[in-house]
């Protein structure tokens, strides 16, 4: 059963922009922490930017001043905003929700592909 939905991925130029939305039932949204991971071809996932609760967002070094997530209350979606993107940020990012304490601590998107390349 799909929980997250992911969408906005693609093919973008270096220096391009794209926007990735997650879409979760409001059980997952208002209880869990949303964030967003990558894994690149050949490599291990990797954290890019997730919400911890009651702190500021937490961001890979790799994409400080470069991404920025967001989330609407309203519409249950958590965006990543990806701006400057560059070749090395090519991969399969995948939204993800957490709550250690949950029966269910996990969730996983689909995960939606961004290739970065001219």
């Amino acid at each position: 059963q799909v929980q997250l939905v992911e969408s906005g991925g693609g093919l973008v130029q270096p220096g391009g922009s794209l926007s990735l939305s997650c879409a979760a039932p409001s059980s997952i949204f208002s209880f869990y922490d949303m964030g967003w991971y990558r894994q690149a071809p050949g490599k291990q996932l990797e954290l890019v930017a997730t919400f911890t609760s009651g702190l500021a967002p937490m961001y890979a070094d790799s994409v400080k001043g470069r991404f920025t997530i967001s989330r609407d209350n309203a519409k249950k979606t958590v965006y990543l905003q990806m701006n400057s993107l560059k070749p090395e940020d090519t991969a399969v990012y995948y939204c993800h929700a957490e709550r250690k304490t949950s029966p269910t601590p996990y969730y996983w998107g689909q995960g939606t592909q961004v290739t970065v390349s001219s």
